[in-house]
C-alpha cells in the first residue's frame, strides 16, 4: 500500500527551480532536491538490478561461446542493447509521469517524500457532474446490469468486520482483511470464510473479541454464519486466508493470517475444525498476510508459504497524525497529516513450509532462497507455473517494494527472477504499491498474465507474458491506466463475467485515510468497484459503466475479495469483505445466454488431493482457454478452486487437456455443456454431487419454461 507521501518519483520529485536542496531528516524526515538524493539512488538502484540480473547472464553465454568470435559479437551487441535501453526506461520515469499527468490536463505537482510511500506525484481532482470525486460517483442512469449488491438478502450483514479505531491512527489499522471460498462440508455448494480484524482494546481484554465468520451455503440463495459452531472464529488479529487439503484426505482446510499467531484449521469432516497450526509448526508470530498453498517439491503434499508485512510492536508505535494547528507531522499525504508506513518501518521476513506429511511443516525459507532477507512488505502470494516448464513458480505482491518472481529450479530451490522477468517495477522502472494480484491468462495464448491493484495517484499495472515469465508491463500502452489513477485498489481478479470466452478484469477498492474525504482530493475513503471488459481479444480493456442502483455503483469500504460461483449457475460472483463494515456480495446476473463449463478436479495418489497447481487447456469453437487450480491471490484471500469457462455461443466442447501436478498428461471428453463436472486424476469424468445439482437445475429450467 503506498501511503504517506507520494515521493521519490522521477515524476513528481523534483520542486520548482529555485527550491533549496535539503538532506533526507532520519526515518520520517523529507527530501527536497533537484534532483533530490533519493532521485539519484533510485536511478541507480534500478540500474544496478536490471545490470546485475542480465551481467551474469550475459557472462554465461560469453564463455559458452569458446570458439565462434561472431557469435561473441551478436551477443555483445545484443547485451549492450539491453543495458542502453533498460536505462533509458529508468531515465524516462519523469516524462512518463508527467505523460500521466498530462492525461489529466496538468502538470504532476512535486510532493515532499516522507515516512512512507509514493506514488506517481499529485495529480488534479477529477469529479463528476454532481462534484463528486469519481471513486464514489460517475454513474450513468442507463446501461449494462452486470453486478447486484444482494448481502443482505443474502443474510451476509449479520456479520460485521472491525478493524482498530475509525481515526486509522496507525497503518495496522488500515489494511483490512480477506475472504475464502471453500466447499467446507462437500455438499458442491460454496461456502463463505470471512476473516475479522480486532483491537487494542479487544486483545487486552476490555471488549469482546471479534469473530470470524464461516457462511455456510444453504442452496437457496442465503447464508447462515456456523462460525462458532465449526470452530474457526479466529478471535485474533486476522489478515489473510488460504485454503488447501493439505494432509490429502479430501476436505478442504484453512489457513488464518493473522497478528501475533496464525492457525491452521483442519477439517473434522463432520461440519467442524481443529486448530493443529501450534503442532504443525505453522503459528510464526508477527504480521503475516495472503499466504498461499502450493506443491513446490513435486511429492503431492500441499506446502505453504507465508508472505510478512512489516514487524509490528504494539509497545513501539510509530508517531499518530495530529490535526493540531501548527502540529509537526512527519507522516503527510498530500500535505495532511495521516498514519506513518509502510516504509520506515521494519519489514516482516517471508516463510515457506514444507509439508513433511505427518501433520508437520519446516521452515525451508533460507534453505529455498524465498525468505525475504531484504524486508519488503509482502501482502499476497500464489503459487503458480508461470512458464510452463511443470512446476508451480512463486509470486509475492509487495508494497512500495519491488514485486517477487520466484522460478521453480526444480531441486528444491528458487532462483529470484523479480527484476529480469520484468515483474518486480512498473514500466518507469518503479517501485508501486502492490496489494492485490490478478493471475490469468486474458489473450487465451497459453500464457499467464498479471494484474495488481496500487495506491490512489497511480495506474494500475497490467504485466503481459511474452512467454518463459518475462513480462512487459503495457496498461498505460492499451489504454488502462487513466481511468484507474484515483482509486486505490485492493483486490484484483481475471473473471470471465460475461461467459464470452474471454477474461475481464474485476478490482475492489477503498482509501486507508479516511481524512481524504475532508478534502478536494478526487479520491474518496470508501470507493465504488470497476470493470474492464475485455474487447479486440485481448488486445484492449474497457470500462464497463455503473449504473445507478446496480452493485458496480455500491460505493464501499473494500479490502479482500473472493470470486467464484456461488449459486452454481455458472456465472462468477464476488464476496467482498469490508473494513469495518458488514460484506458485499454482488451476484452476477449481467443478461447473456452464453454457455459455459466448470470442473472440480481431484487429484491421484501422486498428486495433491485438491489439485493445487493443475492446469487445465478447454477448446470450444476452436478457442483454447487456460485455468490454473490455485490457492491464495486477490487480495489475502482465497477464489472457488473450481475451473470455470466462459464459452459463448458454443455448444460443446472439443477437448479438455489437464497437466495434472504429478506431471501426467490427461485427455478428457465432457458429454455436456452448462454445468460442473468432477474429474478425477486417471479416471475421468466421475460421479459427484454436481450430477444431482445439474438435475434440479434442469428441473427447474424446464418448470419456468412450461409456466410462460
Amino acid at each position: 500500500m503506498r501511503r504517506s507521501a507520494p515521493a521519490f518519483s522521477l515524476a513528481s520529485d523534483r520542486p520548482a527551480s529555485g527550491a533549496k536542496a535539503h538532506l533526507f531528516r532520519g526515518m520520517f524526515g523529507t527530501a527536497e532536491a533537484v534532483p533530490s538524493l533519493r532521485t539519484i539512488y533510485e536511478i541507480a538502484g534500478s540500474a544496478f538490478h536490471i545490470l546485475s540480473s542480465t551481467i551474469p547472464a550475459c557472462k554465461k553465454r560469453w564463455i559458452g561461446f569458446s570458439t565462434s568470435t561472431m557469435d561473441k559479437k551478436l551477443l555483445l551487441a545484443v547485451c549492450l542493447c539491453v543495458w542502453i535501453a533498460a536505462l533509458y526506461l529508468v531515465g524516462s520515469s519523469e516524462a512518463r509521469g508527467q505523460q500521466a499527468a498530462g492525461q489529466y490536463g496538468a502538470q504532476a505537482a512535486p510532493q515532499r517524500p516522507q515516512g512512507g510511500s509514493a506514488t506517481a506525484g499529485v495529480f488534479p481532482a477529477v469529479l463528476d457532474s454532481e462534484k463528486r470525486p469519481i471513486t464514489a460517483g460517475g454513474f450513468v442512469k442507463e446501461g449494462p446490469i452486470v453486478f447486484q449488491e444482494i448481502a443482505e438478502k443474502a443474510g451476509l450483514t449479520s456479520w460485521r468486520h472491525t478493524m482498530g479505531t475509525p481515526e486509522k491512527n496507525y497503518i495496522i489499522e488500515t489494511t483490512g482483511s480477506g475472504v475464502a471460498l471453500l466447499d467446507y462440508d462437500n455438499d458442491g455448494w460454496l461456502d463463505i470464510y470471512m476473516v475479522n480484524g480486532s483491537t487494542v482494546d479487544a486483545m487486552t481484554g476490555k471488549t469482546e473479541l471479534p469473530h470470524a465468520a464461516l457462511f455456510h451455503n444453504n442452496h437457496d440463495g442465503t447464508f447462515t454464519n456456523v462460525a462458532e459452531k465449526a470452530g474457526v472464529t479466529n478471535d485474533r488479529w486476522g489478515f489473510g486466508v488460504a485454503i488447501g487439503d493439505f494432509d490429502n484426505d479430501g476436505w478442504p482446510d484453512i489457513y488464518v493470517s493473522n497478528f501475533g499467531k496464525n492457525r491452521l484449521y483442519h477439517n473434522n469432516h463432520d461440519g467442524t475444525f481443529t486448530d493443529v497450526a501450534e503442532k504443525a509448526g505453522v503459528t510464526l508470530g508477527n504480521w503475516s498476510t495472503g499466504a498461499t498453498f502450493g506443491d513446490y517439491d513435486g511429492d503431492g503434499k500441499l506446502d505453504l508459504f507465508v508472505p510478512g508485512y512489516i514487524h509490528w510492536d504494539m509497545e513501539h508505535l510509530p508517531p499518530k497524525p495530529n490535526s493540531a494547528a501548527n502540529a509537526v507531522n512527519f507522516c503527510q499525504f498530500r500535505g495532511i497529516a495521516v498514519m506513518c508506513g509502510p516504509r520506515g518501518l521494519p519489514g516482516e521476513g517471508d516463510h515457506l513450509f514444507h509439508n513433511n506429511g505427518d501433520g508437520t511443516f519446516t521452515d525451508v525459507s533460507e534453505k529455498a532462497g524465498v525468505a525475504d532477507k531484504k524486508g519488503y512488505y509482502g501482502f499476497t502470494s500464489v503459487f503458480v507455473d508461470v512458464n510452463n516448464d511443470g512446476k508451480v513458480d512463486l509470486l509475492v505482491a509487495n508494497d512500495s517494494t519491488p514485486n517477487y518472481l520466484y522460478i521453480n529450479k526444480g531441486d528444491g530451490t528458487f532462483k529470484d527472477a523479480s527484476f529480469m522477468s520484468g515483474f518486480a517495477l512498473n514500466q518507469d522502472g518503479q517501485e508501486v504499491a502492490n496489494m492485490g494480484m490478478a493471475i490469468g491468462d486474458y489473450r487465451n495464448n497459453g500464457l499467464l498474465d498479471l494484474y495488481t491493484g496500487t495506491f490512489s495517484d497511480d495506474y494500475k499495472p497490467l504485466f503481459r507474458n511474452g512467454g518463459n515469465a518475462y513480462y512487459t508491463e503495457i496498461a498505460p500502452d492499451i489504454g488502462m491506466a487513466q481511468f484507474t489513477y484515483p482509486f486505490l485498489t485492493w483486490s484484483t481478479e481475471f473473471i470471465d463475467y460475461d461467459n464470452d470466452g474471454w477474461k475481464d478484469i474485476f478490482a475492489v477498492n477503498g482509501h486507508v485515510y479516511p481524512q481524504v474525504d475532508q478534502h478536494n482530493f478526487g479520491t474518496s475513503f470508501a470507493q465504488r468497484p470497476f470493470v474492464f471488459h475485455n474487447v479486440k481479444k485481448g488486445e484492449k480493456f474497457e470500462v464497463v459503466p455503473a449504473v445507478e442502483g446496480t452493485g458496480l455503483a455500491k460505493v464501499l469500504t473494500g479490502r479482500g475479495a473472493a470470486f467464484g460461483d456461488l449459486f452454481n449457475d455458472g456465472k462468477i460472483d464476488v464476496v467482498i469483505n469490508c473494513i469495518d463494515n458488514v460484506p458485499a456480495l454482488m451476484r452476477n446476473v449481467n443478461a447473456d445466454k452464453h454457455h459455459w463449463i466448470g470442473l472440480q478436479l481431484i487429484g491421484g495418489p501422486k498428486s495433491p488431493r485438491d489439485a493445487v497447481g493443475a492446469v487445465v487447456y478447454l477448446t470450444a469453437g476452436g478457442l483454447r482457454q487456460r485455468g490454473d487450480v490455485m490457492s491464495g491471490g486477490s487480495y489475502e484471500s482465497s477464489n472457488d478452486q473450481r475451473l470455470h469457462f466462459g464459452i459463448g455461443d458454443v455448444t460443446a466442447v472439443s477437448s479438455v487437456e489437464i497437466r495434472w501436478p504429478d506431471g501426467f498428461v490427461e485427455q478428457v471428453t465432457l458429454p455436456s455443456v452448462d454445468r460442473i463436472f468432477e474429474i478425477e486424476e486417471g479416471k475421468g469424468v466421475v460421479p459427484s454431487v454436481y450430477d444431482g445439482i445439474a438435475l434440479e437445475v434442469a428441473q427447474r429450467k424446464a418448470a419456468g419454461q412450461a409456466a410462460n
